[in-house]
C-alpha cells in the first residue's frame, strides 16, 4: 500500500472523522479541513478533533496546526477559494476526500442559501484547487437523495436522477454534474459516492439515531414520519469508510467501451466514476427504532407525523458496481452496528 497525502474536507464532521482516523491508523499523512460551523452543536465537532488529538475548542482560521507526526488540521471555509489553492498548491496533496457540505434536507427548506454556498460553490473551489494544483484523485460525498421522486428500487447508478425533491438533493446532484465536466475538461480522476443513510458512533445530532435515542433517554416521544411508513439502507460508517479509503487508493480511469449513444449516468469517457455505498437492505423504519429500543432497554413514546416535504418514503441501494470494481461489500448489521452506536451514545452524554 503505497503512502499518501490526503485532504479530508469536514473532519470535523461525523465521516470526515471517521474516515480521518481510518486513513491515520492505516499509516498516510492527513491534512483535515473544516469551518466548525453551528449547525449543530459545535461540542460535538470539538469531541471529534479532540479524539484525533486536537485539543481545546478554538482554531485560528487559516492556521494549519499540527497534532502528531503526519495529522494536521486547517480551520478553512470551503467558499474561500484562493486560501484554498493556496493550501491545495502547498500541501500538492496526493488525493482529496471532500465531505465537507451542508447537510439536511429538512434544512434546506428553511435556508436555502446555505446550500448554494457551501456545496454548489464550495465543491466548485474544491475542483478549480484540485485543477490549478495538479491534483489528480478526488473522492466527493453525493447522496442518495438525488434519486428523488425515481420509483425504481433498488436504485442503480445507471437510473435518472433528473427529478430531486430537496434543495439538499438538487446541490449534490449539481456537484455530481461539475465534477463530471471537470473530469472531461481537465482529466482529473472523480469518484462520487451516494451516500445512503450512514450511521454510527459519533453520528449529527440532526440524524434519526441521536434523535431517537435522547428522545428515549429522556422520556421524551420521538416523531415517527409519514406514520412509520419508511424505510432506509441504513449504513454503518466503518462500511462506508472502508469503500472510501478502498477508491482513494485507486482511482478511475477513463471507460474505453463507454458509448455516447447509450450513456451511462454511472461511467463516462473520462475518468469519471459514480457509485452507490450503501448496506443494500433497506430497514422498515419502525423495525429500526425498535432496535435501538433494543440496545436501550427501554420503549419508545411515539408521536406518529405525516411525511415531511422533501422526504421520500424508501431508499435502497444496489451496490453491484462498487462491489465489481472495489471488492465492497458492508459488514455490519444493522443489530451489531446499533449496539455500537448506543454503547458510544450512553458514554458520550455522561
Amino acid at each position: 500500500m503505497a503512502i499518501m497525502k490526503i485532504l479530508v474536507t469536514g473532519m470535523a464532521g461525523f465521516i470526515g472523522f471517521h474516515t480521518a482516523k481510518r486513513l491515520v491508523s492505516d499509516g498516510h499523512q492527513v491534512i483535515g479541513l473544516d469551518n466548525i460551523n453551528d449547525y449543530y452543536d459545535v461540542e460535538l465537532k470539538f469531541g471529534r478533533l479532540l479524539d484525533l488529538g486536537f485539543a481545546g475548542n478554538t482554531f485560528e482560521y487559516g492556521k494549519l496546526i499540527s497534532c502528531a507526526p503526519g495529522t494536521s488540521f486547517i480551520k478553512l471555509n470551503l467558499e474561500d477559494g484562493e486560501a484554498l489553492l493556496e493550501l491545495f498548491k502547498k500541501e500538492k496533496f496526493d488525493g482529496v476526500i471532500h465531505l465537507a457540505a451542508q447537510a439536511g434536507v429538512r434544512y434546506s427548506i428553511k435556508n436555502p442559501l446555505a446550500y448554494a454556498e457551501s456545496n454548489v460553490k464550495g465543491t466548485l473551489n474544491i475542483l478549480e484547487a484540485c485543477r490549478h494544483s495538479g491534483t489528480n484523485n478526488l473522492v466527493f460525498a453525493s447522496s442518495s437523495s438525488v434519486y428523488g421522486l425515481n420509483k425504481k428500487q433498488p436504485f442503480k447508478e445507471s437510473h435518472t436522477a433528473a427529478h430531486q425533491v430537496s434543495l439538499y438533493a438538487a446541490s449534490k446532484r449539481s456537484c455530481e454534474a461539475m465534477a463530471h465536466s471537470y473530469s472531461h475538461l481537465y482529466g482529473i480522476s472523480i469518484t462520487g459516492l451516494r451516500f445512503f443513510t450512514v450511521y454510527g458512533p459519533w453520528g449529527r445530532p440532526d440524524m434519526s439515531p441521536v434523535l431517537f435515542a435522547s428522545a428515549i433517554e429522556e422520556d421524551r416521544p420521538i416523531q415517527v414520519f409519514n406514520n412509520g411508513d419508511m424505510a432506509r439502507d441504513f449504513t454503518y460508517v466503518e462500511d462506508v469508510v472502508e469503500g472510501i479509503v478502498r477508491i482513494i487508493q485507486s482511482p478511475p480511469k477513463k471507460d474505453s467501451s463507454w458509448d455516447p449513444e447509450k450513456p451511462d449516468p454511472s461511467s463516462s469517457s473520462a475518468p469519471y466514476r459514480i457509485y452507490n455505498i450503501g448496506n443494500g437492505a433497506p430497514v422498515r423504519l419502525m423495525d429500526f427504532i425498535g432496535t435501538i429500543e433494543k440496545a436501550m432497554g427501554k420503549e419508545a413514546k411515539k408521536e406518529f407525523r405525516p411525511m415531511q416535504p422533501g422526504d421520500v418514503q424508501t431508499t435502497w441501494a444496489d451496490t453491484t458496481l462498487l462491489e465489481r470494481d472495489y471488492g465492497y461489500k458492508p459488514q455490519v448489521s444493522i443489530e451489531e452496528g446499533i449496539g455500537k452506536f448506543v454503547d458510544w451514545y450512553k458514554s458520550y452524554i455522561k
